[in-house]
């Protein structure tokens, strides 16, 4: 018990500097790295294996809880969009992988997991899950992650620099209605219906289980009821959580092979430069979709994070945070599964 409110306390206290430093995923980022450090000096970190289930249900739910009624109205219009984006991003995901396993001592696993267009939150836990080492999956979202919010935005802003804007219009401008419910009680209701499917999902065998169907549930449970909640300090535990879990099972030979990233991580930023300038070219000639958009839409973040930069830049739709929702879903809930039959067709 000692050893596990000490691993929990450092994971919590370090993550909250980072994310005070504005450092991107920083209570995860933080917990992995305070609790790394704790495991290498001390060999005392300890986080149960329910400490990574609880992680990846609470996940699963944060993941439901952004889909909006609104946005399924709003389907009909970005589905031609969306499944553009989603096979670019699936044949970025396999290639990279693929030249990531060519080019480094990584497993295939591995390099295909540190190339998924996920979440920071999710893809890392999901990986230890399917047999990847979950540190260096940790580290390449960061490195994506990063990318995403502090290069591409930047620039997306200088190529539509000078571009007329006003050529590319809508029929509407898109704003997403929000419907989250703060009480007490829908919190309770979805941790409760999150738990249980998540469990189920566990103890089915299925690759990413419990966080794939406490997300499916509590998509059913938003969209049905409108009632689904889930607080941000639940959200930061759940990363405290995952990222103590990553940290406490990194010892010090998993740091020195930290420098077998760096081709990984040289494949994996130019991999996605050249998918954001191609699926965003691409988007833009064929959906009338303006440039910032278009691009913004195939950039490697999350939804939250598009929300804040478009705005700075000036993209007034909402259509780039749903499109980044569908990616979001469909990456957690399809593209572990495609990976592991690839792993299973590799032998």
């Amino acid at each position: 018990m000692y050893s596990f409110l000490m691993t929990i306390l450092l994971g919590t206290f370090v993550g909250y500097l980072f994310s005070r430093f504005k450092i991107p995923g920083g209570m995860m980022v933080g917990s992995i790295v305070a609790v790394s450090l704790f495991n290498i000096t001390t060999g005392m970190a300890y986080i149960p294996a329910a400490g990574r289930l609880a992680a990846q249900i609470v996940a699963g739910a944060f993941i439901g809880v952004s889909v909006e009624k609104s946005d399924l109205s709003r389907l009909k219009f970005i589905i031609k969009p969306a499944i553009v984006l989603i096979i670019g991003m699936m044949i970025l995901n396999i290639v990279s992988g693929l030249l990531i396993y060519r080019f480094s001592p990584l497993d295939l696993v591995t390099s295909l997991m540190c190339a998924v267009p996920g979440g920071m939150s999710d893809i890392p836990i999901i990986s230890g899950d399917m047999g990847a080492d979950a540190s260096k999956v940790a580290v390449m979202q960061f490195i994506r992650l990063v990318a995403g919010i502090g290069f591409f935005p930047a620039i997306i802003a200088k190529i539509a620099k000078g571009k007329d804007e006003l050529e590319v219009c809508h029929d509407e401008v898109y704003k997403r209605v929000k419907s989250e419910s703060h009480h007490l009680a829908s919190f309770i209701m979805t941790i409760v219906i999150a738990a249980v499917f998540g469990l189920i999902g566990k103890y089915a065998g299925i690759t990413a289980g419990a966080l794939i169907l406490s997300m499916v549930s509590i998509i059913v449970l938003k969209l049905s009821t409108g009632k689904a909640c889930m607080p941000k300090w639940m959200r930061r535990f759940a990363q405290v959580l995952a990222g103590a879990y990553i940290g406490s099972s990194v010892q010090y030979a998993d740091v020195l092979e930290m420098k077998y990233l760096v081709v990984p991580a040289i494949i994996l930023i130019l991999g996605y430069s050249l998918a954001c300038m191609m699926i965003g070219r691409f988007l833009n000639r064929t959906f009338n979709m303006s440039i910032k958009e278009s691009m913004l839409t195939a950039t490697p973040a999350g939804a939250s994070d598009m929300a804040l930069i478009a705005a700075d830049i000036g993209v007034e739709s909402a259509d780039v945070i749903v499109l980044q929702i569908i990616r979001m879903v469909v990456v957690v809930s399809v593209f572990p599964q495609l990976i592991s039959l690839i792993v299973k067709l590799a032998g």
